[in-house]
């Protein structure tokens, strides 16, 4: 594991998502992995830590999310533009080696059977928290925060240093089209923490 990587405290992993960045997510069933990008997921509750992510019905990740009951969810950043695109832009039905012509390297975390994506900024293992009607009727999943990490070069005791990394640690936000845009200069509140 990169030496670089540290965990975060789990009652502060909501922090990871809590801006609005678009996501890869990631998962594997009897040795498949697969990532797919995602722009809806967000951070739900603080303890437990819970998030939720919106995985279409035809995504194949979404089967092995399924039949495994685990996601990850990780924080791309600038540097990972055409990375995370091309993740969200092709299905492992139609390009059974899309992860490896995205350039993704994956890697696992001691104690975690759940694929991750290097030189992201940040990393969170879930849980499925079985909701059938909501998984079935809207394509929304619920997962319990199991584990989480980050990259010390951009996030830090708790807190994003997006104003002090290098650019390419900024966070992708997707629109549409291929248009995405990267997370601008705090504004902060004065007498604020």
């Amino acid at each position: 594991m990169d030496e670089n990587i540290r965990s975060v405290e789990l009652h502060k992993a909501y922090r990871l998502l809590n801006h609005g960045p678009t996501v890869l997510v990631s998962s594997s069933y009897a040795g498949a992995d697969n990532v797919m990008a995602a722009a809806w997921a967000c951070a739900l509750d603080f303890s437990p830590p819970k998030v939720t992510v919106v995985i279409d019905k035809t995504a194949q990740t979404r089967q092995l999310v399924e039949k495994s009951g685990y996601f990850a969810l990780q924080i791309p950043n600038a540097g990972q533009l055409e990375l995370t695109y091309a993740l969200g832009n092709s299905s492992l039905g139609d390009t059974p080696d899309k992860v490896e012509r995205s350039g993704a390297k994956l890697f696992k975390i001691d104690g975690f059977d759940t694929p991750l994506v290097e030189g992201c900024s940040g990393w969170l293992i879930c849980k499925i928290i079985p909701e059938p009607h909501n998984q079935t009727t809207y394509d929304l999943f619920i997962g319990e925060v199991i584990g989480a990490w980050a990259d010390t070069r951009i996030f830090e005791n708790g807190h994003w240093k997006f104003e002090t990394a290098e650019p390419r640690w900024r966070s992708l936000h997707y629109l549409a089209g291929g248009h995405f845009y990267a997370i601008g200069d705090p504004l902060v509140v004065s007498g604020s923490n």
